[in-house]
């Protein structure tokens, strides 16, 4: 999209799980449609951004890729705060990475809006034959936990796509439903956003075009 185009909403989403489960491909795979076979770990925190076209809507998603590794999480606590989705992603090679999912979640509903949108990824489905975690205990946790669940394989580009077009528009259904609250006039349409940028809770004032990096 061009820089001159309105922005009608910005959505901060997180991404969160431990090192090394492939946060940082899923992420490159939606922003960029890349792949990097020698992709190193994310060193503090990293953000992108991807504008999409939902419900005649311009909406700007601000993704932040938030490093897995235990030193970096007290640094990174503070990047929960305005995320309106959350990616919590697992290995489903690793038993331990879906194992340390309810102790991630215990810390995003903490530090997040009450109302975020949680999606669950079992991510790196291609090692089907190195699998750990099986579909049903995803689906089974996802279920109690209410959030949505997906298995995705960022290195093939499956579900990827999916999976963040369904937080956003979970996200986007939420706030146009706030928005019509808030106008009791509105007939289907939001009519108060007309030629207006909303920002959506998150730092999201003044972004760059591609990329923010931080380091310790």
């Amino acid at each position: 999209m061009a820089g001159g185009e309105k922005v009608d909403y910005v959505f901060k989403v997180v991404l969160i799980g431990d090192s090394a489960v492939g946060k940082s491909q899923i992420l490159a795979r939606f922003a960029r449609n890349e792949f990097s076979i020698d992709s190193k770990a994310t060193i503090g925190v990293e953000f992108q951004t991807r504008t999409l076209i939902i419900d005649h809507k311009s909406v700007k998603a601000q993704i932040w890729d938030t490093a897995g590794q235990e030193r970096y999480r007290a640094v990174t606590s503070a990047y929960y705060r305005g995320a309106l989705g959350a990616l919590l992603v697992y290995d489903i090679t690793k038993r331990q990475s879906f194992d340390h999912i309810p102790r991630w979640l215990e810390e995003l509903r903490g530090h997040a809006d009450k109302n975020i949108v949680i999606m669950l990824v079992g991510n790196k489905s291609d090692l089907e034959d190195e699998r750990a975690v099986s579909t049903e205990d995803a689906k089974e946790f996802a279920e109690k936990e209410n959030l949505f669940f997906l298995e995705t394989s960022a290195l093939q580009a499956t579900n990827v796509e999916n999976a963040f077009q369904t937080v956003l528009s979970e996200i986007f259904k939420i706030h146009s439903k706030k928005n019509m609250a808030a106008d009791p006039k509105a007939n289907g349409a939001v009519p108060s956003l007309a030629g207006k940028k909303v920002v959506v809770p998150g730092p999201a004032q003044e972004i760059p075009k591609s990329k923010c990096c931080s380091s310790m």
